[in-house]
C-alpha cells in the first residue's frame, strides 16, 4: 500500500522530526510504502497550506492509497464540517485515511462507520449554528438600518448592460460574464444575473 504522510507543525525543528520519525516507523511496522511526505510549517491560524493542497491534487491523480496524519487537529483545524468534507473527498477518490494518535479515527478501522456517523452529526450541528449566527447577524444589521446586499453598480456598467440587452444577442449569463466594474477598494466584480434582470425591468418600465 502506498501511503502519503501529512504533517503540519508551527515551527521547523524537533517536533517535525519526531512526528515524521514515528509516522515512518508506523508505516514500516504496517508494511506500508511511503509515496511522499507532505509537510506544512505554518501556524494554525494561517489558511494557506501548500503541501496540503498538493496532497489533494496528487490524491485526485490516485498517486497513493492512504493518507496517514499525526492527529485530526493536524489534518485540519477548520471545523468539523470542513474536516468531514475533506475526509469524504478522500473516500470518494477511493483513498483511505488514518490518524496515528487517534487509532479509532480511521477509514480502515473497525469503528469506521461509527466515527463517520458521529462526525456527520457534529457537522450538521455546526452547519445549523453557522446558519443561526448568519440569520442573527442579518437581523441585527437590518434592525440598525444597514442596507444589505451589494451596492449599486456604476452608471458605466449599467450602460454596457443596456447595450447588450438592446442588441438581444446575449443571455443574462453571458452579459454577467462580460460586464465588470471596480469597487472603491479596487476589487473587480461581475454584474450579477439579478442586476441584469433588474436593469431589464427598468428598461421595460421606461417604454
Amino acid at each position: 500500500m502506498n501511503v502519503a504522510i501529512y504533517v503540519r507543525v508551527s515551527t521547523k525543528g524537533q517536533e517535525l522530526d519526531n512526528q515524521l520519525l514515528q509516522l515512518r516507523e508506523y508505516c514500516k511496522k504496517s508494511d506500508w510504502s511511503i509515496y511522499h511526505e507532505y509537510c506544512d510549517i505554518i501556524s494554525g491560524k494561517e489558511d494557506k497550506r501548500p503541501d496540503y493542497d498538493e496532497m489533494f491534487n496528487d490524491a485526485r491523480k490516485k498517486l497513493f492509497d492512504l493518507v496517514l496524519f499525526w492527529d485530526l487537529s493536524r489534518f485540519s483545524r477548520s471545523g468539523t464540517l470542513f474536516t468531514l468534507q475533506k475526509l469524504k473527498e478522500l473516500e470518494n477518490l477511493g483513498i483511505d485515511w488514518h490518524s496515528y494518535q487517534d487509532q479509532y479515527l480511521s477509514s480502515v478501522g473497525e469503528f469506521r462507520d461509527v466515527v463517520i456517523s458521529i462526525m456527520a452529526t457534529l457537522a450538521k450541528i455546526e452547519r445549523e449554528k453557522i446558519s443561526e449566527r448568519t440569520k442573527a447577524g442579518l437581523a441585527r444589521a437590518k434592525s440598525k438600518g444597514v442596507k444589505l446586499g451589494r451596492k449599486n453598480i456604476p452608471e458605466s456598467a449599467i450602460k454596457q448592460v443596456k447595450k447588450y440587452l438592446e442588441e438581444g444577442k446575449l443571455s443574462y449569463r453571458k452579459i454577467s460574464e462580460k460586464v465588470t466594474y471596480k469597487t472603491k477598494y479596487g476589487k473587480v466584480h461581475h454584474v450579477s444575473h439579478a442586476q441584469v434582470g433588474k436593469i431589464k425591468k427598468e428598461m421595460e418600465n421606461e417604454k
